[in-house]
């Protein structure tokens, strides 16, 4: 798969093909519909597949300081992409400049000067150009002028537990954020991931006898409410069942929120300075503080034990 940084890194000699635009945080499984779709589709005008997306978040340029938490990364989302399929990705750089672009000039710009789309596939909640004021209905209008087609994909929806809202990354933040991983892996088809390098902490847990990897997240990573989670923790190629802690450790009064995966039942893991991914598969509890240091430890070992449980009966993500 092609990766593209802005308008000039798309080849001189680039034809015609099938484009589909949005922030599409998280490829979550309504973004899925829609890229696959767009994938279907250039297969059979015989054409390459195109995601246009845009760095920094939009929102962070419209409304500076609004720039909402990320449920992945840029190279994660063109790693999911590229897996259903997506022959190029153009990250945009979003700028107080390319915000001020009208739709009739982004469509120029983007589609017909430089990506000759022949076909565009949206959803029918999608918005464009200055002030977002083009919509599905002004992009078919600018299609029938410049000769490419607009295909619209209707949006999932949630069951009752969801509220029957659709799938958008707006609901898989909230949800994460109130530590309902669970929910938002129905959303995202695939338990909510964190990255980050691995840092040096107070090293309480090997203290302890649970030696944890501290993950210095990577800005604006959307982090799940404070508690203990099941999941994985991703290293060197292995995924390894782990039981998780977010929060500011408050059994020792601490202040800075950290996420730390203890993997279960593996022994002198060095994985200082490493980028590592963690999983995160089921909540377990939430966090306390104990009236003793035993308390603590036999609430750790709990954990372990009920994570272990409930990984074993799931796959690991990739």
């Amino acid at each position: 798969m092609q990766r593209w940084r802005g308008l000039e890194d798309i080849p001189q000699d680039w034809g015609r093909s099938v484009v589909t635009i949005g922030s599409y945080d998280g490829v979550h499984r309504g973004h899925q519909l829609i890229i696959s779709h767009a994938v279907e589709r250039a297969r059979e005008l015989g054409v390459p597949s195109v995601v246009v997306t845009f760095d920094p978040h939009p929102s962070e340029v419209v409304r500076p300081g609004s720039h909402p938490p990320l449920l992945a990364p840029h190279h994660r989302r063109a790693e999911l992409m590229a897996g259903l399929g997506v022959d190029a990705v153009l990250i945009l750089p979003f700028t107080t400049e390319f915000s001020k672009l009208s739709p009739a000039e982004f469509v120029v710009k983007v589609l017909v000067d430089k990506l000759h789309a022949k076909s565009v596939v949206e959803g029918p909640n999608f918005r464009f150009g200055h002030k977002a004021a083009g919509n599905v209905a002004f992009l078919a209008e600018q299609g029938d002028t410049y000769d490419f087609e607009v295909e619209v994909v209707d949006l999932y929806v949630t069951g009752e537990a969801g509220g029957g809202e659709p799938f958008s990354s707006t609901l898989t933040r909230r949800l994460v954020a109130e530590g309902d991983v669970d929910g938002a892996r129905e959303i995202l088809g695939r338990p909510h991931r964190v990255e980050g390098v691995v840092v040096r902490g107070a090293q309480r847990g090997r203290e302890l006898g649970y030696p944890t990897a501290n993950v210095e997240t990577l800005p604006h990573t959307a982090i799940p409410a404070d508690g203990v989670y099941a999941g994985w923790l991703h290293a060197q190629g292995e995924a390894m069942p782990a039981a998780i802690s977010v929060g500011t450790n408050p059994q020792f009064d601490g202040t800075e929120r950290t996420v730390e995966a203890y993997a279960i039942d593996r022994v002198g893991l060095d994985l200082y300075g490493l980028h590592v991914a963690v999983d995160f598969l089921a909540f377990v509890r939430g966090m306390a503080k104990f009236d003793s240091i035993e308390g603590l430890l036999e609430a750790m070992s709990d954990d372990v034990k009920r994570s272990r449980d409930l990984v074993a009966v799931h796959d690991a993500g990739a």
